[in-house]
């Protein structure tokens, strides 16, 4: 039995957007990870068994090469590469589903179009603070491990079930699984794993899913994380924490593509004795800093305290406008004074 968290009148509206829609777009942020293409592509497969013909994915930047094997993701349009179709794609949607970031900001430069879009727009999110004022309808719930999980629990509570297929399960699963480090943290509630069950019934192999995303890596990639774990790993002892930095160089070094940073701020928390792990990357135009915990440490708390971030007690994210030299100042000021 899976309780009815989301209110019956936001799943009646989203029910009565689906009956009625003829073009949807789903949107997901920037630097889409598993859960943003996992909710994404799922709920792009249940429309399509619906009977939806027109139904696009639009991201705004590339994703990482080991999602490459989820089934839809050849038709997902990226904004950075299709502008003027991306776009175009937009204003012509009566529908469209923002998935998996609570603010246009997540979007970057695909924000203002999704905001000036005219169609009808729908947040499906699972992120802390949501705004609220460019969707008509907002389904927004911070207890649920990941944005899939909500689409699952959607496409049960319109009593449709049925037209979950295989390629659904499949997405759905990947971003449950992706967002919750393959359940090792916001993971520990029964439905959870109810779900998975049902999605095994669906015919999914989830351990070909694990291996596909977690075991199946570029030799650049495997060599990054080499690298980063012995030269740039950095332990406070004290503080049972670790500090993960690159910048532009060291990527470019080992031919980063995007998406082959994505996990390593995970990998010091199989240390004895670190229970907080922060990754600290150079992009083009920011820091983009990770968080992750174990246990209490709320890394949300200290996300948006210092990197203007947020996001879940052990899984954060956040950026810094700055050098990297900065960026690691402002960590370790932080650590010596934040008081959880």
């Amino acid at each position: 039995m899976i309780t009815k968290i989301i209110r019956e009148e936001l799943i009646q509206r989203a029910k009565k957007y689906v009956e009625k829609g003829e073009k949807f777009v789903i949107v997901a942020h920037v630097s889409p990870d598993g859960d943003a293409l996992g909710s994404s592509l799922g709920l792009y497969h249940f429309l399509n068994e619906y009977g939806k013909d027109e139904v696009n994915v639009v991201v705004p930047n590339e994703f990482p090469e080991f999602y490459k094997w989820m089934p839809g993701i050849k038709e997902v349009v990226i904004h950075d590469k299709y502008p003027e179709f991306a776009e175009q794609l937009l204003a012509e949607a009566d529908v469209i589903f923002c998935l998996d970031f609570n603010e246009p900001k997540r979007l970057e430069k695909l924000g203002p179009a999704v905001v000036a879009a005219p169609g009808r727009k729908v947040m499906i999110d699972h992120h802390l603070n949501p705004a609220t004022d460019f969707c008509r309808v907002v389904i927004s719930y911070p207890e649920f491990s990941s944005t899939s999980e909500m689409i699952f629990r959607l496409i049960c509570r319109i009593g449709m079930f049925d037209l979950m297929n295989k390629k659904a399960a499949e997405c759905i699963y990947t971003g449950m699984m992706t967002d919750t480090g393959s359940f090792t943290y916001n993971s520990n509630k029964p439905e959870t794993y109810i779900i998975i069950s049902e999605l095994i019934k669906k015919g999914i192999d989830k351990d070909e899913i694990y291996r596909k995303v977690n075991q199946v890596s570029s030799e650049g990639r495997l060599r990054l994380m080499g690298y980063l774990l012995y030269e740039k790993m950095k332990v406070y002892p004290e503080q049972q924490t670790a500090l993960l930095t690159l910048d532009r160089k060291e990527l470019a070094r080992f031919n980063y593509r995007p998406g082959d940073t994505e996990g390593f701020v995970n990998l010091p928390l199989g240390m004895n004795g670190v229970s907080f792990s922060v990754f600290l990357r150079e992009d083009e135009e920011y820091i983009k800093v990770s968080l992750r915990s174990v246990g209490d440490f709320p890394c949300n708390e200290f996300a948006a305290r210092y990197f203007h971030g947020g996001g879940h007690k052990n899984a954060s994210g956040g950026e810094f406008l700055g050098s990297l030299e900065d960026a690691i100042q402002v960590f370790e000021k932080g650590l010596k004074e934040f008081k959880a």
